[in-house]
């Protein structure tokens, strides 16, 4: 009975020491809360009531917005359209009217004119200012600078004005100038007196990946102006044969898409997601589905040195000093030449269009007519990759292997580029 006993108050005593210590740690909980901020209790408090409401609607699946492409699309478009302009050009031209001159009595007189008596003559009678040219720009500084396609401004006797798309703005005529032409990339900057203005920010083009979203504004057809199209981009480095009013200009390195590029889209923005330019709208291919735009660090650089020197500086090109035609199986077919690619060095039509420039690089590396250069540095020269596109992507100076074939041999020689 004596070790029940004792066994029975060590028991009793175990229970208060254990709610001693719940008591005094309770105690020590509620101590160090107070001492706490109040940010972190509001954030245990949070913590514990979204558990609750997880575990009260465990039944119900938690949803996550995503922002969509179309949605990235509308704010995009949203943003750059206010620094989109309209741009018409206009010029004074001659007025003709027709009148009939009578065979028999020499010259024409009223009645002549009133029964249409007579042969039909045309004379100018006066002038007047008719719209000879619309396009697309896109304002780039808010002081006016535009970007702009140069052949969209390339008469230079005409008048130019922008329309403004901006809220404030909207459809308020402005008269520009033309500060600067860069007819080796189809660019052109314009200024207009105006401050305070929505401006479009560039994205570094040499990032662009085929495939990724393309977005083009631009003043369709010269009559619908902020005209919105998107697609992907469907290429890198393309090269083509733009003609327009008389001109015939090859342009290089350009950005092909599928996005619609219209007449009158000429010199207006291709956007990325974000709403930055990463192209210049300036050609569309008969086909459908395929225009081409000027790499947007292009326009950035001729931007940037009318501000800062009032012109465009002409870019340095690599040059090698011949004329040439591409090899394909047709040309080895009907000329039993032992390869279907390849550039082939040939005179031009008339007498002093030499086949090899004298003194040029290609001179000093001994390359003469009738030689086919096949590769630069290990890339061959075929239709896709012309030998000009391929020497564009050197500086002069640079020095390039050709792999040549050379009075029945193949050969590697070493070519320094010059400055064309």
């Amino acid at each position: 009975m004596a070790g029940q006993k004792k066994y029975e108050i060590s028991f009793k005593k175990g229970i208060t020491i254990l709610l001693g210590v719940f008591i005094l740690g309770g105690l020590l909980f509620y101590t160090i809360l107070m001492l706490m901020p109040n940010n972190s209790l509001r954030l245990i408090e949070e913590k514990f009531l979204v558990n609750d409401e997880l575990n009260q609607s465990s039944e119900e699946p938690i949803k996550i917005t995503a922002i969509n492409e179309q949605e990235l699309v509308v704010a995009a478009v949203t943003k750059a359209s206010p620094a989109v302009v309209s741009i018409v050009a206009s010029a004074e031209v001659p007025v003709f009217e027709t009148y009939f001159e009578n065979p028999f009595f020499g010259a024409p007189g009223m009645l002549d004119d009133f029964f249409n008596f007579g042969i039909p003559m045309r004379r100018q009678s006066g002038t007047e200012y008719v719209r000879v040219g619309a396009g697309t720009g896109f304002i780039v500084s808010a002081d006016g600078y535009i970007i702009t396609n140069q052949h969209v401004v390339a008469d230079e006797r005409a008048e130019y004005v922008v329309y403004l798309n901006d809220g404030s703005n909207q459809g308020e005529k402005v008269e520009a100038k033309v500060l600067a032409r860069d007819p080796d990339h189809d660019l052109a900057v314009l200024k207009i007196e105006k401050d305070n203005l929505p401006f479009l920010e560039f994205s570094n083009s040499d990032d662009l990946q085929v495939g990724q979203t393309a977005i083009t504004i631009g003043y369709a057809l010269g009559e619908f102006d902020n005209t919105v199209s998107k697609g992907v981009v469907s290429g890198l480095s393309r090269s083509i044969t733009a003609g327009g009013r008389g001109a015939v200009e090859r342009l290089t390195n350009l950005i092909q898409t599928d996005a619609a590029i219209n007449p009158g889209n000429s010199g207006g923005p291709m956007l990325n997601l974000e709403g930055q330019v990463i192209g210049v709208n300036v050609a569309m291919a008969s086909a459908e589905n395929i225009g081409f735009a000027i790499l947007g660090n292009y326009a950035q650089r001729a931007f940037e040195q009318v501000k800062e020197t009032g012109e465009i500086t002409r870019q340095a090109r690599a040059f090698l000093g011949i004329r040439y035609m591409i090899v394909d199986e047709r040309l080895q077919s009907a000329n039993r030449l032992p390869y279907n690619y390849g550039a082939l060095v040939i005179r031009g039509e008339n007498r002093e269009d030499l086949a090899v420039t004298p003194g040029s690089p290609a001179d000093k590396a001994g390359i003469v007519e009738n030689d086919i250069i096949l590769e630069i540095n290990n890339e061959r020269i075929n239709a896709r990759q012309s030998l000009a596109d391929l020497i564009l992507k050197y500086q002069p100076g640079d020095r390039v292997k050709l792999k040549v074939f050379h009075k029945g041999e193949e050969k590697e020689v070493e070519v320094e580029l010059g400055n064309f």
